[in-house]
């Protein structure tokens, strides 16, 4: 049963004593801490998220025709009335009615447990997203927003956030080919169409676990893995398992070519730069570049890349594999710092952990979380968890549904989905952003709550600041929310609150043993912080070869396999060798979400650290620096160009001169003690 105060009793007996220690824990650290409490069966049930349709799989074709029916009217209503402020309004309420069905399905579609909803999701998403394609060649629909573009009158009588809105809407129209003949345009909405299908083929193969007969691996090590009568299947890479051999299983095992999403990826990325040609770009990785703060693809991009030569990663041992990157970097830091993550876990509970960024949030920025009891129907699995994000003076923020715990067919991600954005409504009311935080943890027992290793609770915080852009990114309007922003600047508050978890003066907050309550001692917390300098500049090549890759495979077709062009990068960006028979790429899941844009966590590392060094590394808790950066920031969403609050134009805040040479602002700001613990795979 979860209380207003959960106690956690540990009685330690020894020949002379008895002892007796309580930890406390605050409502929302018992929240995490204990078993969530059983929804009521009697209760109505109210639909996925409190959509009162949405309470069986069928809801979604009744949310899909309303959805339909409202985006009739507001297109009749765009191209019907004179050009002004009520155009872009318009425009927002049509992206709003259609995001608030395919979003919430493009989560329900990876994340619900039932398949019959994971299906009725899915089919949803392509539905939609089919007539979002529909909408980006609507040339009377486009007519009406040029109108009020070209009206230099109506134009100036426009807010700066109304007017940015009405320009992105437009970018939407011309990436999209509205610029073509009628034929073109039917030609660029059927590849768009072909892609909806080819992005999810491959994201559902790059989680598929393979199989293989169980007598091709030694009988020693078979119970490491999934045993199925007389197969055993291996879904991720076993990367910090101590055995040599198991890991060389994995690697070989897991990544082997699939002839299937080969072909799948051969023809996602050829149907890619055949849309990115139509359209007028040079590559994909143009169109998908233009935007950005980085703009394009060009040298700037690739001198980042090749400034990081693959001697930073070369060792003396000849025999280092790519399976072995991740197990030895941990041990070189466990070695030399004595850092043993079961040393660490007690103090990190997951309720430990919760408490700390509540603690963390409200000393910053005046926010906290308050935990809710979902209503029957309301989530989708009985072990996530509902807060309530609350100012103390604006009341209300929004809601963040914590689906944290481990369970079949859940995929091995950590990942933060918007379900509803944020906008101001006609009424004056404030639409509240709803989003998911996904993790991969254990649940809790009766005698113990989930503890975390130091890379589950950075990661814990680096999610947390997705979910706090959007809590924040108070928008007028929905289309540039929260994260609904420049990819490559949407991973700079979460990337940020990676340098708050390894902070000791923030840590020493929250970390207390779950038993004794005594505070994680401040020794353990500098070694932790001193061994991500070890292996940095690996972890560092690491992902330079994954953005090299992902840029290469979106460029100019190359005429070689895609396992050509991996085995060619590997050897010129990561140092360690191409293993035969491995089809890395095919378990590479960014290419759909981040295609062409894996390069944004290096950038927005970059100027994470800026802002860290600049504004909090003297007090992490000084509240003037979190509401500037919460206002010049957060608050803006995608409603400001990126690169002028990082430049510190039209802020007056942010004042960071960015080096001349992008590149070498990137060399310049990696912090010694950043690590790329959000590794798409080494790290499975």
């Amino acid at each position: 049963m979860m209380l207003a105060c959960q106690r956690f009793v540990s009685v330690v007996r020894n020949s002379r004593t008895l002892s007796r220690h309580v930890t406390t824990w605050s409502p929302v650290g018992a929240a995490f801490n204990a078993q969530q409490r059983k929804v009521d069966l009697f209760q109505k049930n109210v639909g996925l998220f409190g959509v009162p349709g949405l309470s069986t799989p069928a809801g979604f074709e009744v949310a899909q025709q309303r959805a339909l029916r409202e985006t009739e009217q507001l297109v009749e209503t765009a191209c019907n009335n004179p050009p002004g402020a009520l155009t872009v309004e318009t425009f927002d309420q049509l992206s709003d009615s259609l995001c608030k069905v395919a979003d919430l399905a493009d989560f329900v579609k990876v994340g619900h447990p039932d398949p019959a909803f994971r299906d009725a999701a899915e089919k949803a998403c392509i539905n939609i997203g089919t007539v979002v394609e529909r909408l980006n060649t609507n040339v009377e629909l486009c007519r009406s927003l040029k109108n009020l573009l070209d009206n230099k009158e109506v134009l100036d009588s426009l807010d700066p956030d109304t007017r940015r809105v009405a320009e992105l809407f437009m970018f939407d129209f011309e990436i999209s080919g509205i610029h073509l003949d009628e034929s073109k345009r039917g030609k660029a909405v059927s590849l768009n169409v072909n892609l909806l299908d080819l992005n999810n083929e491959f994201l559902n193969g790059t989680h598929l676990p393979n199989r293989i007969e169980k007598t091709a691996l030694p009988e020693h090590i078979r119970h490491c893995f999934s045993i199925d009568g007389n197969s055993i299947q291996i879904g991720g890479l076993h990367a910090d398992s101590p055995d040599e051999l198991v890991r060389e299983a994995a690697y070989k095992i897991f990544l082997f070519p699939n002839s299937s999403l080969l072909l799948c990826l051969d023809d996602l990325l050829t149907c890619r730069n055949e849309l990115a040609k139509l359209v007028g770009y040079e590559s994909f990785a143009h169109r998908a570049l233009n935007g950005t703060m980085a703009k394009t693809p060009g040298k700037e991009i690739m001198t980042i890349f090749l400034l990081f030569d693959v001697s930073m990663l070369k060792k003396k041992s000849k025999v280092l594999m790519p399976w072995d990157h991740s197990y030895f970097s941990s041990a070189v830091r466990a070695e030399r710092y004595n850092i043993d993550p079961s040393l660490y876990s007690p103090y990190f509970s997951l309720g430990a952990c919760m408490e700390g960024l509540n603690m963390l949030f409200s000393q910053l920025l005046g926010v906290s979380f308050q935990n809710e009891q979902p209503m029957a129907g309301e989530v989708w699995s009985e072990e996530v968890r509902k807060l309530a994000v609350v100012h103390e003076t604006e009341g209300l923020l929004g809601y963040i549904y914590c689906d944290f715990f481990r369970r079949p067919d859940k995929p091995h991600q950590d990942c933060h989905f918007t379900i509803q954005g944020g906008r101001l409504k006609k009424d004056g009311e404030y639409q509240h952003p709803v989003v998911v935080l996904m993790l991969s943890l254990p649940p809790p027992t009766r005698s113990t709550p989930t503890l975390l290793n130091p890379g589950m609770m950075e990661n814990l915080f680096h999610e947390m600041g997705h979910a706090m852009h959007s809590m924040l990114g108070r928008t007028r309007y929905q289309h540039v929310t929260g994260t609904r922003c420049s990819t490559d600047f949407a991973e700079v508050p979460s990337i940020l609150m990676e340098f708050f978890a390894t902070d000791y003066r923030v840590v020493n907050q929250f970390a207390r043993h779950y038993q004794t309550g005594q505070p994680l001692p401040k020794s353990m917390v500098s070694r932790l912080c001193e061994s991500k300098r070890i292996c940095g500049a690996a972890d560092t090549q690491l992902q330079v070869f994954y953005a090299a890759l992902d840029q290469v495979y979106h460029g100019k077709p190359q005429n070689r396999s895609t396992t050509d062009i991996l085995k060619k990068m590997q050897e010129k960006f990561y140092g360690l060798p191409y293993v035969p028979n491995t089809a890395w790429q095919l378990r590479f899941s960014h290419l759909i979400g981040y295609g062409a844009k894996y390069y944004s966590y290096l950038m927005s590392r970059a100027i994470a650290s800026m802002v860290w060094r600049q504004c909090f590394q003297k007090d992490p808790f000084n509240r003037d620096m979190g509401e500037r950066y919460r206002r010049e920031m957060l608050a803006h969403g995608g409603s400001k160009e990126p690169m002028l609050m990082v430049e510190g134009k039209d802020t007056h805040y942010f004042s960071w001169p960015l080096p001349s040479s992008l590149s070498l602002g990137f060399l310049h700001y990696f912090s010694p003690i950043s690590s790329f613990p959000r590794s798409p795979l080494l790290y499975v």
